[in-house]
């Protein structure tokens, strides 16, 4: 479990100007890790780290040989924190790099960003025991959580593929539908469109094949967390999902946000794992005095809509909701690695595990439109007089999200957008 030390004093300021602007996501207490490379050029992907509206190249610094991001990500824990050290050292004010390092920036503004690693696998969980319960309510009134929920992670094997950077946007996916009044199902497009607020969580070292990980070690093998948006069609879903699943109602696109805000940088904004008073304890290989103590991690999630006719007004996107991720989770980071692997399953440096939507109690903090629409019954009203019940083509959905605690300086996670095109 990372420890706070001198990368996180709040009054350190950086030679880089932008970094030390009120509210910016990036200070130098942040440095989250993504690839980049120039804007239109055929580059190879490098490794870069985020400070204020720049990048710094860190094989442009000599801080690393290689451009593989999840060669760096298997790295063991003493090695990573010595390299945030080093850059955190580097970049500031003061420091004897500052001239050097200069020449290795590029501006954010002048860059394409990748998704921030080469991601082999995808794990999504279903952590969220109020949207749990919300949309289980829309299907089973009287009984909307299943028996298992309290015991057991929830989760289902994503397709890795489709998942692309924020800001890339993507087609509306086709697929089998059946209308309740129909006698037989049609094949077009998905016209319950929604999206899911979520955090992925990024692994970093793996286990061999046939060694769990236990709860104690779990967080030895998390490398860090990034903005995720599990785009669903929920018609197709609902006709497809018994027996096995989701399939074309979720593969179609993911959303990631381009970069990976470690585990060292949300040392302060640790918080208690707390079950509600009634609610069974874990199994034991589930809990741990640490994870109780401070296993759950408190980042504010934002969920925004511009329209199309919005942006061609120039209006700004409108909040949906917002939430606390350690609110809303049910289960820690920690936990989804220990269940993840008790079977023997081997994770790989790379692997996404989805956190799954997050959703608070209170209506404003609701993770999807299936939950803030009421299934489609309840349409919402934009400012500009619009109505959705479920997204419409050319809209924009953006997540944002940020860690603020008492004597820390508040760092973000950025943001996920992508647009819906016909």
């Amino acid at each position: 479990m990372s420890e706070l030390n001198a990368t996180h004093n709040a009054k350190l300021r950086s030679w880089v100007a932008s970094a030390n602007a009120l509210g910016t996501d990036f200070p130098i207490q942040n440095l989250p890790y993504g690839r980049f490379r120039a804007a239109g050029s055929a580059d190879r992907f490098r490794i870069g780290v985020a400070i204020g509206d720049q990048v710094l190249d860190l094989k442009a610094c000599g801080l690393i040989d290689t451009d593989d991001m999840n060669a760096l990500m298997d790295a063991p824990g003493d090695q990573r924190q010595a390299l945030r050290t080093a850059i955190s050292e580097g970049l500031r004010e003061g420091s004897p790099q500052q001239e050097a390092w200069a020449k290795a920036l590029s501006p954010q503004s002048s860059t394409e960003l990748t998704v921030p690693c080469c991601i082999g696998d995808y794990t999504d969980f279903y952590t969220s025991v109020h949207h749990a319960t919300t949309v289980g309510k829309q299907f089973r009134p009287d009984n909307p959580l299943l028996p298992n929920y309290k015991w057991v992670p929830i989760g289902y094997h994503g397709r890795a593929s489709s998942i692309i950077v924020s800001g890339q946007p993507f087609t509306r996916p086709q697929g089998q539908t059946k209308a309740p009044d129909a006698d037989v199902p049609c094949l077009g497009p998905s016209r319950r469109l929604d999206y899911e607020l979520e955090l992925g969580w990024f692994i970093g070292r793996g286990n061999a094949q046939g060694q769990p990980i236990g709860i104690a070690d779990a967080e030895q093998h998390l490398f860090g967390v990034s903005l995720f948006n599990d785009w669903s069609a929920r018609d197709i879903q609902g006709w497809e999902y018994q027996p096995l699943g989701p399939f074309l109602s979720k593969n179609f696109a993911s959303t990631v946000s381009p970069w990976m805000v470690t585990t060292e940088a949300l040392a302060p904004f640790r918080v208690p794992f707390e079950r509600p008073a009634g609610d069974p304890q874990p199994l034991p290989y589930l809990d741990s005095s640490a994870n109780r103590a401070l296993g759950a991690f408190s980042i504010t999630l934002e969920v925004l809509l511009q329209s199309a006719q919005m942006r061609a007004a120039g209006e700004a996107p409108v909040r949906l909701s917002m939430v606390n991720a350690a609110q809303a989770a049910y289960w820690t980071p920690a936990q989804l690695i220990a269940h993840h692997t008790v079977n023997g399953c081997n994770l790989q440096p790379g692997d996404l595990l989805g956190s799954g939507t997050l959703s608070g109690p209170e209506a404003g903090q609701a993770g999807s439109l299936m939950e803030l629409s009421a299934g489609g019954k309840q349409p919402i009203v934009l400012p500009n007089g619009e109505k959705r019940t479920f997204l419409e083509d050319g809209d924009t959905l953006i997540l944002r999200g940020w860690c603020e605690a008492e004597g820390a300086v508040r760092i973000g996670l950025g943001s996920a957008f992508g647009t819906v095109l016909p």
